[in-house]
């Protein structure tokens, strides 16, 4: 008695086996007397020959059975398929056609087949729009993703401000004409304008569209007399924005004054906190100031050491030693003088420009066209008709090859098809070996025939132990 390991297996044959065979225990317990060879034969790629009528016949052949030879491959709908056609006892679970579940459609499903383009040589345009279809897809994702890692920065642009500083004088009126516009006493009086708007104004074209407030450029307005003519006390008039101000419609960061030396250093006068350090690393990067070694410390040159005092920091520590050297901006003053030697009511203006920053008006492109969705459903639809009409397409060129075949040969066609079906009917059904092989004597008389018998007799013998061992209460643990 020998003993043979296969995997976790292990298998006992009588002494007289021969011992070059390979077990396999489900071949010998559920079909004892089939050889590999044969399984194995059934499984191989079919013939160049056959494979129309596996591949091709498949949809049109098993439509003829149910009506009859002469039914034509239409017969049982669109929609069947062989698989419709499986024997009653069948477990397998293959469903074909459009009550299928809906798979999931690829861009490879829109490509025309071969031969259907050898046919039509006019596909060859729809091949080259579906070309240029895939260049475009790639060209408009890759645009999306540079669209929304653009929008993770903050994006201004540079405008003009131009302020209006208007005053209009009331000389001094008789008594009489105290009534007048101007006054209620004889006092002379001035009054004082400051406007201001955005020259070029995109808002002028288009009306409905919202202005900015002229409030939302600055934080306060402070307006300074001269203080030898309206007294310690009254020659201030002041404007701060709350956080209740109506007029602020947004908000950006604090820019702060550099100090002298580090805006020669980093060639900037006046920004943002996180500008400041973006533009310091970058110094640091491009002067190769990181220690090598100890990678989160920099290594203060010269310029640096005068600035912040030490000849090496941490990264971690550049937020703190910017406090002390960022200062609020300077703000803006504007010289006006108010003129009382003209003519009476005459009104004067002066304009003065200034730079400011706003959002960039293309952000708010950029998110429309991220955020638009108007096409995406024609697309999809459109889609939806290329997939069922290149569908037609194979399905029409199935049922071609169908008929041309059977008109060059009729009987070989027909000869073919019924070995074509035997092989799909083996398949559907989980046949193995082959009954016509198997129903002749000269299959018995091959070597494998005493493994097989072997083989047989011993799972018998197993099979009555087991049972002998049950009925008797003695198991073999």
């Amino acid at each position: 008695k020998s003993s043979y390991k296969l995997g976790n297996h292990l298998f006992h044959t009588p002494a007289y086996h021969n011992r070059d065979f390979r077990p396999f225990p489900d071949l010998a317990t559920q079909h004892p007397f089939v050889p590999l060879g044969s399984v194995v034969s059934s499984l191989k790629t079919r013939s160049t020959d056959g494979e129309l009528l596996r591949a091709d016949a498949k949809q049109s052949l098993f439509r003829l059975r149910p009506g009859g030879p002469g039914m034509s491959p239409q017969a049982l709908g669109p929609g069947k398929r062989p698989g419709d056609m499986r024997a009653p006892n069948q477990t397998g679970k293959l469903e074909y056609g459009p009550n299928s579940a809906k798979k999931k459609k690829k861009l490879s499903d829109k490509i025309l087949p071969q031969k259907v383009r050898d046919l039509v040589p006019e596909s060859q345009a729809y091949m080259d729009l579906l070309a240029f279809e895939r260049k475009l897809d790639a060209t408009i994702m890759r645009k999306r993703l540079d669209i929304q890692e653009a929008l993770k920065r903050p994006m201004k642009q540079k405008r003009k401000l131009r302020i209006f500083i208007s005053n209009t004088f009331y000389p001094a009126r008789e008594m009489e004409n105290t009534e007048d516009v101007g006054g209620g006493s004889g006092v002379a009086s001035w009054e004082l304008r400051v406007e201001g708007r955005l020259l070029d104004d995109a808002a002028k074209s288009d009306p409905n569209k919202v202005k900015r407030k002229f409030s939302s450029f600055f934080k306060s307005l402070v307006i300074e007399l001269d203080k030898d003519l309206y007294g310690p006390d009254n020659h201030l008039v002041e404007w701060h924005r709350t956080s209740t101000t109506q007029e602020t419609d947004g908000f950006q960061p604090l820019q702060f004054r550099l100090d002298s030396r580090l805006a020669r250093l980093l060639g900037i006068h006046t920004q943002t906190r996180p500008m400041v350090i973006s533009a310091l690393w970058q110094y640091i990067k491009t002067h190769r100031l990181q220690d090598h070694q100890e990678r989160e410390f920099i290594r203060c040159d010269k310029y640096m050491e005068q600035i912040f005092g030490c000849p090496r920091m941490k990264f971690a520590e550049i937020p703190q030693r910017l406090n002390p050297l960022l200062h609020p901006p300077d703000p803006i003053v504007i010289n006006h003088l108010i003129s009382s030697v003209e003519s009476a009511d005459q009104k004067k203006t002066a304009c003065y420009d200034i730079d400011v920053e706003v959002d960039d008006t293309l952000k708010a492109q950029m998110n429309n066209f991220l955020l638009s969705t108007a096409s995406q459903q024609e697309i999809q639809s459109l889609d939806n008709k290329i997939h069922e009409t290149v569908e037609s397409i194979n399905q029409l060129k199935i049922s071609r090859e169908f008929f041309l075949g059977f008109a060059r040969d009729p009987q070989q066609f027909i000869n073919k098809w019924l070995l074509s079906q035997t092989r799909d009917l083996k398949t559907m059904t989980d046949i193995v070996g082959n009954p016509e092989e198997e129903r002749r004597g000269e299959f018995y008389e091959q070597s494998w025939t005493q493994e097989a018998v072997c083989r047989y007799f011993y799972s018998k013998v197993q099979q009555k132990r087991a049972e002998l061992e049950q009925a008797l209460g003695i198991r073999n643990n």
